[in-house]
């Protein structure tokens, strides 16, 4: 049966109860053969480290100068190229990967410098700029998908809540939040397996004491009302409220939910990603990217006793040491499940966060916001990996023109539109009657990178 029907079919048969066979087995075929589709769309990846990393002590050290730190570095599988000791795995799929070390962008505050990255733009004047993820959703997504378009894992929205927003796209643009750190406080601190029920989406089959007709009842009549009530009160809050609903009935009535069901995954390949908030984000993106979904960002943030990550003022090195021993496992995993599954090519894994930080260490053993030259990678699909573009000093504060030019945060967002096959001076019509680029005025994709 499988074999004659088309993606979109298997999906509304299986809403309709119609299919016969197993979830999973249903989803490990739909898998195969979205890997194997050769029209099958580009997908995205964000792991957004919040906070801010420090360049100097993941993807460009400084050894042998007073900038540097106490780190090692390490080789790659790639000649020439080596990376912090704190990320043995990262060194071995450095080939599927490029760095960046010549970003230098204008904002070093945390707020300014989320919306900065996340959006593209300043944020200023009446503008709502949407996010990247919305931005994306709407470029590479399906209307009629049966899960979000777009899923932010773990965001920490409270630097600026705007940068996660769909702006002038509209709520139908908006992301699925799943462990939203303003919710979740035992998730913040990475308390025993919190992240487990984090990582569920709840309420997604009706109460066990309601017959599945009587649901459908209830629910057909709960949409009308809210049709009649937006048709005779206009208003975005009205329509966010409406299409918030639409989509999560959408997603209990398909068998697209079992996506968030991680328990179906292997127990080594789990331990393999990590058994932490962030290593289970990255595997349930690869599962959700698997299945369809365009757009996922996963965020690394708060450890215990250091509440937003990467902003690692004091005491710099045990933090980072402590991040990286999470983000190694989770991201090296993610690239070689997706190279497993034939997925890599078409799925573009960005790494960056809103700034980098001083190269000079303060009296704190910290290091401070520092947006003047710093590091971001691309990898997978759309890249060719195993290179680094740029360069910065031997003391690592400014960026050297010589071996590269200074990277703007537009030069970044439209080699990642460019990644993804699209056209970064392609536009949106704004809340202002406006139309909008995707990636603003001036900007000039790195060519060197792309595939």
């Amino acid at each position: 049966m499988a074999s004659l029907l088309n993606r979109r079919e298997l999906l509304t048969l299986s809403a309709a109860g119609v299919a016969s066979f197993s979830c999973s087995g249903w989803f490990k075929a739909l898998a195969d053969q979205t890997a194997a589709n050769p029209e099958r769309r580009r997908a995205c990846i964000l792991l957004w480290m919040n906070g801010g990393p420090s360049q100097t002590d993941t993807f460009d050290l400084k050894p042998g100068h007073a900038n540097g730190g106490p780190y090692r570095e390490i080789p790659t599988n790639v000649s020439g190229i080596r990376i912090s000791e704190h990320l043995p795995r990262l060194a071995r799929v450095m080939n599927h990967m490029a760095i960046v070390r010549s970003m230098a962008t204008r904002e070093g505050d945390h707020g300014r410098g989320t919306f900065l990255m996340h959006t593209g733009y300043v944020p200023q004047g009446p503008i709502q700029y949407p996010t990247l993820g919305s931005l994306l959703s709407k470029e590479l997504g399906r209307d009629d998908a049966p899960l979000p378009n777009f899923v932010s894992i773990a965001p920490f929205r409270q630097f600026n809540p705007a940068a996660y927003g769909p702006g002038f796209l509209g709520p139908q643009f908006a992301p699925l939040l799943v462990a939203d750190s303003q919710f979740n406080p035992g998730v913040v601190n990475q308390q025993g397996d919190a992240y487990e029920a984090a990582l569920r989406v709840d309420d997604m089959q009706p109460p066990a004491d309601v017959a599945g007709a009587q649901a459908d009842a209830r629910i057909d009549i709960l949409q009308q009302m809210q049709r009649d009530f937006v048709a005779s009160h206009p208003s975005l809050t009205a329509r966010s409220h409406q299409t918030a609903y639409e989509r999560a009935v959408r997603l209990m009535r398909t068998s697209a939910r079992a996506a968030f069901n991680l328990d179906e995954e292997p127990n080594h390949l789990r331990d393999s990603y990590g058994r932490n908030l962030f290593g289970q984000g990255c595997l349930l993106a690869r599962r959700l990217v698997e299945r369809g979904v365009p757009f996922v960002e996963v965020t690394l943030g708060a450890l215990p006793g250091n509440p937003i990550g990467w902003d690692t003022h004091n005491q710099n090195f045990d933090a980072v040491r402590r991040l990286s021993q999470i983000m190694d496992p989770a991201w090296a995993s993610l690239v070689e499940d997706l190279e497993q599954r034939g997925l890599l090519d078409d799925t573009l894994i960005i790494w960056m966060g809103e700034f980098g930080r001083t190269p000079r260490i303060n009296q704190q053993q910290g290091r401070d916001h520092y947006p003047n030259a710093w590091s971001t990678v691309l990898a997978g699909g759309g890249i060719r990996g195993g290179q680094v573009y740029g360069a910065t000093s031997a003391d690592g504060m400014n960026v050297d023109t010589a071996r590269g030019r200074a990277i703007s945060h537009a030069d970044f967002l439209a080699t990642v539109m460019r990644a993804l096959g699209l056209d970064p001076t392609h536009t949106n019509m704004s809340n202002v009657s406006r139309p909008i680029r995707l990636v603003d005025h001036g900007c000039r994709s790195i060519q060197e990178i792309l595939a």
